[in-house]
């Protein structure tokens, strides 16, 4: 990735299919994706029921950047998905995710969806904090949905080879509960 600019104030735009080599790489250095693949971000960059919000920093001359964070959500007949949200590491704790779920909020009520669900891990306390603060409530948990986060891998040196990391978790790892949660958006 390139140079970061913490001082640097994010933009936010709707990507489209020609972002996903910067989404891929966002997922990509952290860690994800865990359940998806390349070819379904690319469908849901091009799906017109799904809008994916980006915040990019940096070469501000042109709408260059670097995406420093994204989120989708996906309208529902009565309701919207907040699919994803994803901070790159190096910029977590600045107010982006909160920034994006904004954003995500109000194009839901745009698209006039009654409810915004969604997902987390139920270990990922962060996020959860986060969608609380913003009046999110639980609704359930599915047990054992997500499958366990891939084991660390050891920093090699020049000329080692390495393993990439196994999508299915730290051997004997148990999966992860997933926490049901949503916003109600308007009385319905």
């Amino acid at each position: 990735m390139n140079a970061r600019s913490p001082a640097s104030k994010p933009r936010l735009v709707r990507l489209t299919e020609a972002d996903l080599p910067c989404v891929a790489a966002l997922e990509e250095a952290s860690g994800w994706p865990m359940g998806g693949s390349e070819a379904q971000l690319a469908a849901a960059l091009a799906d017109p029921a799904t809008a994916v919000y980006g915040l990019m920093v940096g070469d501000g001359q042109g709408g260059g950047g670097e995406l420093a964070a994204y989120a989708a959500v996906a309208r529902l007949p009565f309701e919207a998905e907040l699919q994803a949200i994803l901070v790159d590491e190096a910029r977590r704790g600045q107010g982006l995710a909160r920034k994006l779920l904004n954003v995500v909020v109000d194009q839901a009520r745009d698209w006039g969806s009654e409810r915004l669900l969604l997902e987390v891990r139920a270990g990922n306390a962060p996020a959860i904090a986060l969608y609380r603060a913003a009046g999110f409530t639980d609704d359930g948990v599915r047990r054992g949905y997500y499958p366990p986060r891939p084991a660390p891998q050891p920093a090699s040196l020049p000329g080692q080879e390495t393993t990439p990391p196994r999508q299915a978790g730290a051997a004997g790892a148990a999966r992860e509960d997933a926490l049901l949660m949503s916003l109600t958006l308007s009385a319905g």
